[in-house]
């Protein structure tokens, strides 16, 4: 939806990620959005209140105690001055006092005094992001219906590698705009278009067991899925996410079940349905060994252990199946290195659903990565879709799904 009016309450957390959010605030002012900043005490080691300043055009608050601020506003007033509470970045510091109801400055205490929704993207190093009680934290949140966007995967400011880096702006960007549409509309025509219908989807890989230890599978992230499911839940839809193995957060107002294998996917898919429409986004594995060694197979001097497979089940083919619980429409995905349209059209053919959408994960990094260039191919031709973030790609097509099922 257009940003253009919406107000966004933006609190900048410590962090080095807390150099984006001059980015973030550049681009929601840019889209006609007003940007009210707060800056915490640990935020300001890293930006300058100048600085957000002369991007968002408004003062930058950072003082609970200041009595000219709380004679001009207030900070209940400035809770709920505006439309959505977005923190970025959001650090395990605030994150932790979010979650145990802390109120000791001015960012804290307008979190627990707000009566409007609450966005967070988390940044902080791998270890911290993993760590039982910051997980533990992101439950409680999620449960009170705190939405997130979730950190990226990739190389870190301390040298370390993995699940932590702050999301780009532009996704921050458009999970801002998803939000709102759920809140206030999208231009009044889509908000609520879904209320009534159950969705369900895929997302993540499957990992095959081969002993104890080692498994069959793919570098499958789950960000596309997860973020379909939320943008279909911010369209009112009931949505059922059925998910690999991922470290990534579930998505907040989703049911999330959560599988390992693709014998197990298929199982809790049978489990949900009937469903108005199934988007199979998990990158299940073709196949599976055919007989799971009890212990760890050892390595030895000897030629290497001849693994025979098995093909699995073909969870988007037996959605699309003709029948009294197929789905409205089914929307499956094609992950190809070559002959992009070629293949995904065959394949649309070939499992029966109504929707494919194609993308090329033939570059480095582009599996698992933050951004998506697809190509949805339907019974009226394809559709090429520019490169963007995966937040923006799933708000594309759940807006797609509304006006095809509603």
């Amino acid at each position: 939806m257009s940003l253009d009016g919406k107000r966004v309450l933006l609190i900048i957390a410590g962090g080095i990620a807390a150099y984006k959010a001059l980015e973030l605030v550049r681009l929601l002012t840019k889209e006609g959005c007003g940007v009210s900043c707060v800056l915490t005490k640990a935020g300001a080691q890293f930006v300058t209140p100048l600085s957000l300043q002369a991007l968002s055009g408004a003062k930058v608050y950072t003082d609970l105690f200041s009595l000219t601020d709380e004679n001009e506003m207030g900070h209940i007033e400035l809770s709920r001055a505006a439309d959505l509470v977005v923190v970025v970045p959001a650090s395990a510091d605030i994150l932790a006092k979010m979650a145990a109801g802390l109120a000791d400055d001015l960012a804290t205490t307008l979190l627990l005094a707000t009566d409007k929704p609450v966005l967070v993207a988390p940044a902080m190093n791998v270890r911290m992001w993993q760590h039982a009680a910051t997980q533990a934290n992101m439950a409680t949140l999620n449960k009170r219906g705190v939405l997130v966007v979730p950190p990226d995967e990739g190389p870190m400011a301390c040298g370390e590698f993995g699940p932590g880096r702050l999301a780009e702006p532009p996704a921050i960007v458009a999970a801002i705009a998803q939000t709102l549409a759920q809140i206030l509309g999208a231009g009044g025509s889509l908000n609520g278009a879904l209320a009534g219908k159950h969705a369900l989807v895929t997302s993540g890989p499957t990992h095959e067991p081969i002993d104890p230890v080692r498994y069959l599978g793919n570098r499958s992230s789950g960000k596309q899925g997860h973020a379909i499911a939320a943008a279909l839940a911010a369209y009112g839809a009931r949505v059922t996410l059925v998910s690999g193995p991922v470290s990534i957060p579930d998505p907040a107002g989703v049911n999330v079940v959560h599988v390992e294998t693709a014998l197990e996917m298929l199982a809790a898919v049978r489990e949900a349905l009937p469903a108005d429409v199934a988007v199979c986004a998990a990158a299940v594995a073709d196949w599976r060994v055919e007989t799971l060694a009890a212990h760890k197979i050892k390595k030895t001097n000897d030629a290497p252990p001849s693994l025979t497979l098995t093909e699995n089940p073909d969870i988007l083919r037996i959605i699309s199946t003709p029948g009294p619980r197929r789905p409205k429409l089914v929307v499956g995905f094609a992950a190809e290195t070559e002959n992009l349209y070629t293949h995904a059209a065959a394949k649309r053919e070939r499992k029966g659903c109504d929707w494919i959408i194609a993308n090329n994960v033939g570059g480095t990094g582009i599996m698992g990565g933050d951004s998506n260039e697809v190509t949805l191919i339907n019974a009226a031709g394809e559709e090429i879709w520019p490169v963007m973030g995966k937040h923006e790609v799933a708000v594309k097509l759940a807006a797609l799904i509304a006006q095809e099922v509603a």
